[in-house]
C-alpha cells in the first residue's frame, strides 16, 4: 500500500500534462507530496480527507480477550456538481470529506483551499491540479461589463421577446382549434343549404310563410 512521491509524481503528470500545469506548480507538487506514507488502495480512487483504515483490538467484556479488527471509512459514491466543468462528477467520497465539501461551498472550492500536503490521494492531486489550471485560464479571459442603461435594455428585450412567442404559441393555437370548429360550422351550413334545395322548399322562410297561409283555411273549412 506504500507508494513514493516519485512515482506519484510520475502518474500525476502523465494524467494532467506538464504543460498543463499552472506555472511553479510542479515546484509546489514536489514539495507537498509526502516521502512514504501508507494509504490504503482504496483510497486512491477516491477523495477521503485523511479517513483511511484503521487498526486496533476487540476487547470482550468476560475476560477481557484481545482479538485484531479493522475500522473502514464510510465511503459513499456521489455526484458533485463542478461549476468549472460545468458537469456532475460521479467520485467516491467519505462522510467527512462531504462534510468538508458542504463547509466549503463546493467540489470546486474545496479543491482550490485545501493545501497539497492534505491532499494525500492521487486522484485529490489530480482534480485540483486540473481545477487550479481551468480558474487559471478563466482568469486570463476578457471580461465585459454593461452599463445600467444596457442591462436595462436587454431586459426589456428578452421581456418583449417573451411575450412575443406567448402571443405566437396563442395564434398558433387559436388557428389550431379555432380554424378546425369554424370548418366544421361552414360544411354543416353547405350541407343544410344542398338539403333544402333537394326539397324544393326554397328556404326555410318560404316554408314558414305557408304554413301561415293555410293556417285560416282550415279555420274557414
Amino acid at each position: 500500500m506504500a507508494f513514493r512521491s516519485k512515482e506519484m509524481m510520475k502518474k500525476i503528470l502523465k494524467k494532467v500534462g506538464e504543460d498543463n500545469l499552472a506555472t511553479g506548480l510542479k515546484d509546489v507538487l514536489k514539495r507537498s507530496i509526502p516521502d512514504s506514507k501508507v494509504v490504503m488502495g482504496r483510497a486512491k480512487r477516491g477523495i477521503f480527507a485523511g479517513r483511511h483504515i484503521q487498526f486496533g483490538n476487540r476487547v470482550s467484556e468476560d475476560g477481557g480477550n484481545k482479538t485484531r479488527r479493522t475500522w473502514k471509512p464510510n465511503v459513499q459514491e456521489k455526484r458533485l456538481f463542478s461549476y468549472i466543468l460545468d458537469c456532475h462528477i460521479r467520485i467516491k467520497v467519505t462522510t467527512h470529506a462531504l462534510r468538508c465539501i458542504d463547509k466549503a461551498g463546493g467540489i470546486d472550492e474545496y479543491l482550490l483551499k485545501t493545501p497539497y500536503y492534505k491532499m494525500d490521494t492521487e486522484l485529490g492531486l489530480l482534480w485540483k491540479a486540473k481545477i487550479e489550471k481551468l480558474y487559471e485560464e478563466l482568469g486570463q479571459m476578457e471580461v465585459v461589463f454593461f452599463s445600467p442603461e444596457d442591462e436595462a435594455k436587454f431586459e426589456q428585450g428578452f421581456r418583449e421577446l417573451k411575450l412575443a412567442e406567448r402571443a405566437a404559441r396563442r395564434e398558433f393555437r387559436r388557428q389550431l382549434y379555432g380554424g378546425s370548429a369554424k370548418q366544421d360550422q361552414t360544411e354543416l351550413g353547405v350541407a343544410d343549404i344542398h338539403a333544402v334545395a333537394e326539397n324544393g322548399t326554397g328556404g326555410i322562410g318560404d316554408g314558414s310563410v305557408h304554413a301561415e297561409d293555410d293556417e285560416p283555411l282550415v279555420a274557414n273549412a
